[in-house]
């Protein structure tokens, strides 16, 4: 498969299957919506106690004569601080689960109408591929967290040594620690950019093993790894849709921007265009996703027939054809229950 083949596919998909768009509007919908009545509501009471006249609230002087002596404020608060906090913490737990069951959905029925193309978009499907894959992309998740997280952990003590290394440069000639300081600091930057689009490439391939492999978190962020390692074209293909993503989002931010300059009409227009934004960049994702799906698959699943899998199982290190060794490449073959019906699709 070609990368315009693949690119193609992968809007093909999604054109198909626009519904899933109108679920991310509604989901960004009910995202705001619940930030008013979850975090708003308690905000403005705690505002109204603690002599914030939201009348004068954009009036920056207010919040810092408020805000003056805020140890005070707490001190003399603390229960309504507290309540205030764990209900921001509250949102953040609850927009991260609906993304996920959201994302866990799309991901779903992406992965689906790659396996059987003429499946048509249900919203019964949507929430049965949700059900199916909401946990293992939950303990993905974590598993990617923490990785990102020692990645940037590694890239912070490069920096802290650029800085260390500059700073020592400065006591013999400014000069050289400034010619450092901007080496340095473009390695640092160009090196971060590279660790950051190989670290999302895996990822995503990632989530095509979790769900047409059926395997665990941590062997199928391994499987990913081996994946790209095995098919650099693979990695190139996803940093040309990321970098295209990233052109269509910047493209409609730039075209959204200037009306929110308009005074009046523009406070009116702006959560349509936010709106309309927000569905474009949910649109491009979606299709980033079943390009990656669609190129993992046409790779690594559609040209392993089961005649060309069973000389693969005899062959493995240890001659061994135990359950382990086998389910994850007959994962595919062995899900024929559409999810949320009882029903094979007929042969």
């Amino acid at each position: 498969m070609t990368f315009a083949e693949a690119i193609r596919t992968g809007f093909h998909t999604i054109n198909k299957r626009l519904q899933l768009v109108g679920v991310q509007a509604v989901l960004m919908i009910v995202n705001c919506i619940s930030f008013f009545v979850v975090v708003g509501i308690p905000l403005g009471i705690a505002f109204v106690i603690f002599g914030l006249d939201l009348t004068g609230i954009s009036n920056a002087k207010d919040v810092f004569s408020m805000l003056a002596s805020p140890s005070g404020l707490i001190m003399k608060y603390l229960w309504l601080v507290l309540v205030v906090v764990v209900f921001v913490l509250f949102y953040i737990l609850l927009i991260t689960t609906l993304g996920l069951y959201v994302f866990s959905g799309s991901a779903g029925v992406v992965g689906r109408s790659i396996l059987d193309p003429s499946l048509p978009f249900s919203m019964k499907q949507f929430f049965g591929e949700a059900k199916q894959f909401f946990f293992p992309l939950m303990w993905y998740s974590l598993l990617a967290s923490l990785v990102f997280l020692a990645i940037a952990f590694m890239l912070g003590l490069f920096g802290g040594g650029i800085a260390a290394m500059v700073s020592a440069a400065k006591s013999q000639d400014s000069t050289l620690a400034l010619f450092l300081g901007i080496f340095f600091s473009l390695v640092l930057a160009l090196l971060a950019i590279a660790v950051i689009l190989v670290f999302l490439a895996v990822t995503v391939y990632g989530i095509a093993v979790l769900y047409f492999r059926r395997e665990g978190s941590w062997k199928a962020f391994r499987e990913a790894c081996a994946f790209l390692r095995k098919r650099p074209d693979a990695f190139w293909l996803y940093a040309l849709v990321f970098v295209g993503y990233i052109c269509g989002s910047f493209v409609v931010m730039v075209l959204s921007y200037p009306f929110h300059l308009i005074p009046i009409i523009g406070m009116i227009i702006s959560f349509p265009l936010q709106l309309l934004s927000y569905m474009v960049q949910g649109y491009l994702g979606l299709v980033v996703l079943a390009v990656v799906f669609g190129y993992y698959y046409e790779l690594e699943l559609k040209e392993k027939t089961p005649a060309a899998i069973e000389p693969e199982m005899n062959t493995t290190d240890a001659g061994s054809t135990t359950p382990e060794d086998t389910s994850a490449l007959q994962a595919p073959l062995q899900d024929e229950t559409l999810p949320g019906t009882d029903k094979k699709p007929e042969g």
